[in-house]
């Protein structure tokens, strides 16, 4: 069992750039101390045999095969676009001379 100090909450909110307020310290205090005790009971697990997992639950890719379509859109996106020159979209200059 691991006794958390309140300077040990100042060090993690230092190293996490958060800035606690001092009254909230004691509250954070409990909770990191009550988070560590849980960790100590799933140290004690015995998890011989068990394989490991990045999931509780198997994932599945559900994705289609790619196919080709052959398409003539061309125009048509070129007629909604809001500045065109020929067949290109016109955009405004970002880079300086």
């Amino acid at each position: 069992m691991s006794k958390i100090t309140a300077d040990d909450v100042r060090k993690v909110a230092k190293l996490a750039r958060l800035d606690l307020p001092e009254d909230t310290i004691a509250t954070y205090t409990g909770q990191l101390e009550r988070i560590l005790d849980y960790v100590d009971q799933l140290q004690a697990v015995d998890t011989e045999g068990v394989p490991p997992t990045t999931r509780a639950v198997e994932v599945v890719n559900a994705t289609r095969e790619d196919s080709v379509v052959a398409t003539d859109v061309r125009q048509e996106l070129l007629d909604q676009a809001p500045q065109r020159e020929g067949d290109f979209f016109r955009v405004p200059k970002i880079l300086a001379d």
